[in-house]
């Protein structure tokens, strides 16, 4: 099956103009996929029902993979076979009569209004890489982007004098403020560090490694790691987590769930009102603390 592999990918990429995140997991979970059939001497698509399917599936629970994995690659899977039954590989799609349970999506890790400011305060600003660093985690914060629209940012895409983010060549074009101590933060790395890293003159992303090449998620993954080690937050942090704060903090402070969406890019005001579920549980878990009578 791994010739199919190949086309769909190229499918992904050029027709559904899929993100790079998005082809790397559907490969991810097709590969192993794959694997498993290979192993059952399963080697066409069409030997797969949705009985093996399910079978496969029982396996990644018996090796304590979550709901939200299954329910996951059970999508991969699906949308591979639509694939190859709009090229006429196939006549039907075995993950169509396959059902998991619905489970609650999971609150993301969000960090409190302290533990930002702490993870904020850790590059010293003392050297290039520090500034850089800092002007990373202050502009995640401030506009609520994803790493991947991050290291993707062009100079062009910011405007210090007004203090805009202009997220023109995101899958979701939008425009976002900066608060001020992030442009104050951005003016200082695009003056006195960016025109040192970068290779040449003709580099366009925003922020580089040291060397002066495109940064990877890879690597910015690492220096928020290291920055929240440094800051001794003790949460489950992810690239996304000042993300999840972003816009957990703004709708604490009374920001709008439709505004909020527009600003994270949301194609489904479903997907940011998982932020409200998390202000909710806030609250709730606060009202037990320290209501006299609900203890």
């Amino acid at each position: 099956m791994n010739q199919f592999l190949s086309v769909f990918q190229i499918y992904l990429i050029e027709t559904k103009k899929s993100s790079a995140n998005t082809v790397e997991s559907y490969l991810r979970d097709l590969n192993r996929f794959v694997s498993y059939c290979s192993a059952k001497n399963c080697f066409a698509p069409n030997e797969v029902s949705a009985d093996f399917l399910r079978g496969y599936l029982d396996s990644l629970k018996a090796e304590g993979k979550s709901e939200s994995t299954l329910t996951r690659i059970i999508a991969s899977v699906r949308c591979f076979y639509r694939y190859l039954i709009a090229n006429h590989i196939v006549s039907e799609n075995p993950a169509d009569a396959v059902r998991m349970k619905k489970s609650m999506r999971e609150l993301p890790s969000v960090l409190n209004q302290n533990e930002v400011m702490a993870l904020l305060a850790q590059p010293s600003g003392s050297d290039y890489k520090s500034i850089r660093d800092k002007a990373m985690l202050e502009l995640l914060y401030a506009t609520g982007i994803t790493v991947t629209e991050l290291i993707e940012l062009e100079a062009d895409d910011i405007n210090l004098q007004i203090g805009m983010l202009h997220m023109q060549k995101s899958r979701h074009e939008r425009i976002i403020p900066i608060y001020p101590a992030a442009v104050r933060v951005l003016q200082n790395y695009m003056q006195h560090v960016r025109p040192i890293l970068i290779s040449s003159e003709r580099e366009r992303h925003l922020f580089t490694n040291m060397n002066g090449q495109p940064l990877s998620r890879q690597g910015f993954w690492k220096i928020i790691k290291f920055y929240a080690e440094k800051a001794g937050i003790a949460k489950d942090i992810t690239p996304h987590t000042l993300r999840h704060s972003f816009a957990a903090h703004l709708l604490e402070n009374g920001a709008q769930l439709k505004d909020i969406k527009e600003m994270l890019g949301h194609s489904d005001i479903s997907s940011t009102q998982i932020y409200a579920r998390f202000v909710k549980n806030k609250y709730a878990q606060a009202y037990s603390r320290f209501h006299p009578l609900a203890k």
